[in-house]
């Protein structure tokens, strides 16, 4: 089966366009939504992709009606492939995994998208190391003693919430947890 899937960011803006491109495409069954591309949670989408099967198309109008980022389009383009479902982008013509160029040019473009990833994170531990042989440390600066020592005694005192307690103290919430826990098994 061939499956379309629109999507616009706002209730103001119209699906008509990616509709009419998505059913001249073959599109059998279109599923539509009206929210913003940087929710992970689109319902419209995760039905499609839980009722989508071995053999069926999906197709969109463009890459970014579909992901969030590179990485989100690889991850969810892989996670089709393992299905034996295939995806097609109608204005990126690369993204078309039903034709055997198709998938080359999605392999090529995750490799270089890996690549990325990999040099990014040589670099930074590159940099770390450079930086610690210079007598540099990493990390966030160490909380002083005082302020960990007030957090603890105004959690203890029972009369301010924890939030209160963080704004007060400029300790951030996991750190006062922490430090509570560490007091607890004293």
């Amino acid at each position: 089966m061939i499956f379309g899937y629109a999507r616009v960011s706002t209730d103001n803006q119209n699906l008509n366009r990616q509709l009419d491109q998505l059913k001249e495409a073959g599109a059998e069954k279109i599923y539509k939504e009206k929210i913003t591309g940087t929710k992970k949670d689109r319902p419209e989408l995760t039905k499609l992709l839980d009722y989508a099967r071995e053999g069926d198309t999906i197709i969109i109008t463009d890459l970014t009606r579909i992901s969030r980022s590179t990485k989100d389009l690889i991850s969810l383009v892989e996670e089709l492939g393992n299905r034996g479902i295939n995806i097609k982008s109608l204005k990126e013509s690369w993204l078309d995994t039903t034709t055997a160029q198709g998938k080359l040019m999605f392999t090529i473009m995750a490799g270089l998208s890996q690549f990325e990833r990999d040099l990014i994170s040589e670099r930074t531990k590159e940099g770390l190391k450079s930086a610690r042989a210079r007598g540099k440390k990493g990390g966030r600066p160490k909380k002083s003693d005082k302020d960990i020592e007030r957090a603890i005694k105004l959690y203890n005192s029972k009369q301010y919430t924890i939030k209160e307690i963080t704004e007060m103290t400029n300790i951030s919430k996991p750190t006062l947890y922490r430090y509570i826990d560490k007091q607890r098994t004293l």
